[in-house]
């Protein structure tokens, strides 16, 4: 076994993963995961710069991370940082402020690079699910972008495009720094038109109906498996691997979308961080399962952060 630390620096959150990994046998030990909502890309799509109040969340979370990563005793760190600060313009303030922290360098990643992460988190424990037919469109849906990767042992095809749930609320949902509560339908029309524009862009390069099985990835997924199967709390063994079919899915979205901030604060399994996003969030989902004609969605904890502990694994070998 080999002891890893995997970090995920997204739009809206970042992510640690340390764990015992070995590359022969395919197994990944949860050691320590934990996820902390930071807002890098707070106001990016409007500005082009990190704000100094979300760089200031985001290395406040890395020294927290830096210290548990020193009590495990990871052997190697690696420290993925995804769409926000690939689009900033001050993002040297970013790499230089983690790399003091922790000792290592962001990696800057493509949304290319971002997608083949996501894939290998996501499918590398499916290998072998007779019920779960290949190809696999895997879709991370993220705060800033969303990654399409088409693949069964190999990846086929993968685009990332600027649909993120925080993205796609600052620009539609938000007006003076207020998000629209809840939206009107014109609001919601306009998100959906820049979804349905993405798949069109996806669809040029990655075949998405040819895929049989979705698997979905991150928070607005979770979230929406977590409110379909009405957990008391956030639960990620129950959501790990569980199955949403469309029309619950549908149900879901319509009502986070109609409701307002206060009812959707006050859903238990819904963390304080993407009640303003989530509904903008499910809508991706719901898009793209009406653009595939997918019947369900299969719901997976393991994304990114686990390709990443993988590849800082096979580092070592």
């Amino acid at each position: 076994m080999t002891r890893v630390a995997a970090i995920d620096c997204g739009t809206n959150s970042i992510r640690l993963l340390v764990a015992d990994a070995d590359p022969a046998t395919g197994q990944l030990i949860d050691l320590d995961r934990r996820m902390t909502i930071v807002r890098l890309g707070q106001g990016v799509d409007r500005t082009g710069r990190l704000a100094p109040e979300a760089l200031e969340r985001t290395f406040a979370a890395c020294k927290e991370y830096a210290a548990i990563i020193k009590e495990h005793g990871a052997e190697r760190v690696r420290f993925v940082a995804t769409s926000a600060s690939r689009d900033a313009e001050n993002r040297d303030d970013f790499v230089r402020g983690v790399l003091d922290i922790l000792g290592v360098e962001p990696e800057v990643i493509t949304g290319d690079e971002e997608a083949e992460f996501s894939f290998t988190g996501a499918t590398k424990e499916l290998t072998g699910r007779a019920d779960l037919a290949k190809p696999y469109l895997v879709v991370d849906i993220g705060g800033g972008s969303t990654e399409f990767v088409v693949g069964d042992d190999h990846v086929r095809g993968a685009r990332s495009v600027d649909i993120g749930c925080v993205r796609m609320t600052e620009r539609h949902l938000m007006h003076d720094g207020v998000v629209a509560d809840p939206p009107t339908p014109a609001q919601i029309d306009a998100i959906r038109a820049d979804i349905e524009a993405a798949l069109d862009l996806v669809e040029q390069t990655v075949p998405l109906r040819e895929a049989r099985t979705l698997v979905g990835l991150a928070g607005s997924v979770t979230t929406v498996s977590a409110i379909a199967q009405n957990l008391p709390a956030y639960d990620p063994a129950a959501i790990h691997h569980s199955r949403v079919p469309y029309p619950r899915v549908r149900e879901i979205t319509e009502s986070l979308l109609t409701s307002t901030h206060a009812e959707r604060a006050a859903i238990p399994s819904m963390h304080p961080g993407r009640v303003d996003v989530i509904g903008a969030g499910a809508l991706v989902l719901l898009t793209i399962m009406e653009r595939i004609g997918a019947e369900e969605v299969v719901v997976s904890e393991h994304d990114i952060l686990d390709g990443i502990a993988w590849k800082a694994a096979e580092d070592l070998q």
